[in-house]
């Protein structure tokens, strides 16, 4: 008669786990997306270093009573350079938008600000990344809807498209100005 060992039941309940995390996974509402710990929170500090020529923003502006998107973006990302369309029609629609350069160089950053335009109202230099890691940023581009009060309405990571624009961004900027 073979004796029966515990450790034989490892694979099992290893597997068993796995299948259990990935119908969890797969029965959240939108499985593609990162899951956020920021929102619903007051947004991180705003720290921030200059970038020269452009108007800056602080803490304060965050909770000035207005809906505004903070959107995280580097000249050296190549999803940044295909949702800036998106950006500059929604500046041209009176959205106000504040630009945090990632890990970027300056005079690339001008440069991609120069060819494409510059769809921020205010715009800050996140040269070691530390706000960005304050903030969770998993990668750029990303962007965050603050309410009027400083708060995260939603964090949306990836490249802002007509689709998101219209079914996740717009509505998401609904929910902020009640």
């Amino acid at each position: 008669m073979a004796k029966f060992s515990p450790l034989m039941a490892v694979p099992v309940v290893a597997f068993a786990g796995f299948v259990a995390l990935a119908l969890i996974g797969m029965g959240r509402e939108d499985p593609e997306s990162l899951p956020s710990a920021r929102e619903g929170k007051v947004a991180p500090p705003v720290a921030l270093e200059d970038f020269p020529g452009k108007a800056s923003f602080d803490d304060a502006t965050l909770r000035d009573g207005t809906v505004k998107l903070v959107n995280f973006w580097a000249s050296w990302c190549g999803p940044c350079r295909a949702e800036h369309p998106h950006l500059d029609e929604m500046k041209a629609q009176g959205v106000r938008i504040y630009g945090v350069n990632y890990k970027d160089q300056l005079k690339n950053a001008e440069s991609f600000l120069s060819e494409l335009g510059d769809p921020y109202t205010a715009i800050g230099r996140d040269e070691k990344g530390r706000m960005a890691l304050d903030w969770g940023l998993y990668g750029v581009p990303e962007t965050y809807v603050i309410d009027g009060e400083g708060k995260v309405v939603l964090r949306f990571a990836g490249p802002i498209t007509s689709r998101v624009l219209e079914e996740t961004i717009r509505p998401a900027m609904e929910e902020a100005a009640k």
